[in-house]
């Protein structure tokens, strides 16, 4: 399976390993049809939008069925997997988080750096 992967797992990011020996095929950017938000500064949280959304950058990997078992089980609380749009056209896998607890939770909207890799950076 392809998923697109856009946080704390990103090559050089923190959780990278979660991904195994999963294979790298390519970074890749989403339609603009998403926003991104920094969920306590751990990790993203994406949920798309009808208008006002923003391309994402991220990666795609292939991965087997165990890959993506432990990917999934390796995810923090709230996040959900769902069909994201690329830029080309591509639908594949990834990974959501409710906007409504976004909203609620007061997550800081962090849609204006275009993915979390940049964000991350920006802080240090």
């Amino acid at each position: 399976m392809l998923f697109f992967i856009c946080g704390s797992a990103l090559r050089g990011q923190p959780d990278h390993g979660n991904l195994g020996d999963a294979g790298f095929l390519r970074e890749a950017l989403t339609k603009a049809r998403y926003r991104l938000h920094s969920v306590e500064d751990q990790h993203p949280g994406i949920y798309e939008v009808p208008n006002g959304g923003v391309a994402l950058k991220g990666e795609v990997y292939e991965m087997s069925d165990e890959q993506h078992a432990r990917l999934i089980a390796g995810e923090p609380p709230n996040l959900y997997e769902a069909p994201i749009e690329l830029e080309d056209g591509a639908r594949v896998s990834a990974m959501f988080y409710p906007r409504d607890l976004i909203e609620a939770r007061g997550y800081a909207d962090i849609s204006h750096f275009g993915g979390w890799a940049a964000f991350k950076a920006a802080r240090t």
